[in-house]
């Protein structure tokens, strides 16, 4: 499989997480402690991914300069769009409580548009970063799609239920998810042809930002939805999600 088509599998893997978290708040009803549980896990897969998958990579193609000037680069183009969707209606766009439509009370069509760009706006990073990792031939970081796909199922599921209660069809629903994850293979796609033979220095950069987005991402969005359901626990969960995206860093 050549790294295009490789990078857009692998993008399409993490962005189907929204499809099948859709499909389980379509279908089903799951306890909100474990809904949060998964996202507790996935934001300790995440920072773990951020450590030791992105930073580090940045850091010995392009040194403290590039990976620092992206790092915080990334941080602020994130926090400044997540702002702007916020106010248009995907402030709880993570949300996974039992009535999730409850903190969705405008889902109406600007706010499933806003719903739907936040979605592109946390997933875009993460699958660019899955093209980029395959650029050094060394195969697709398996702690990268693990994390992407355990940070994406929660956002589906309540998502997905609140256009629900709002009388969406499922062809509305299904429709938004699965254009999201073409979406995101599509990213990874470009990732990958973008900057294939791009010098160091800016593959350390675009690491570094898509790092930095994450890094906010998870801050603003994943830590505050796990913590709310599973405070007294969500740390411990975090670790454990930590620790195993860190062995399988180390092991790899």
């Amino acid at each position: 499989m050549s790294g295009l088509w490789a990078a857009g599998f692998w993008g399409l893997v993490g962005g189907s997480a929204l499809v099948l978290g859709a499909a389980i708040a379509w279908f089903a009803t799951l306890p909100q402690r474990l809904i949060a549980s998964i996202m507790a896990i996935g934001a300790g897969v995440l920072i773990s991914a951020v450590a030791f998958d992105l930073m580090d990579e940045a850091f010995r193609q392009g040194g403290f300069d590039s990976t620092a000037t992206g790092f915080l680069g990334g941080a602020v183009v994130y926090t400044a769009a997540n702002i702007i969707v916020s106010r248009r209606g995907a402030k709880h766009r993570k949300r996974s409580g039992s009535n999730p439509h409850e903190r969705q009370p405008n889902a109406d069509s600007d706010s499933g548009a806003a719903i739907a760009i936040g979605a592109l706006l946390d997933g875009i990073p993460e699958s660019v970063v899955i093209g980029v990792s395959l650029l050094s031939g060394a195969g697709v970081s398996a702690v990268t799609v693990a994390a992407v796909f355990l940070s994406n199922v929660p956002e589906g599921l309540s998502s997905a239920a609140g256009m629900k209660a709002a009388g969406r069809s499922p062809a509305y629903v299904f429709g938004v998810w699965g254009g999201i994850a073409v979406a995101s293979a599509v990213a990874a796609m470009i990732g990958n042809v973008a900057l294939a033979g791009s010098s160091p220095d800016l593959i350390a950069g675009v690491t570094a930002v898509a790092a930095g987005a994450i890094l906010a991402m998870l801050v603003d969005t994943m830590i505050p939805e796990a913590t709310e359901a599973t405070h007294d626990y969500s740390g411990l969960i975090a670790v454990v999600g930590f620790l195993i995206a860190f062995v399988l860093t180390k092991s790899a």
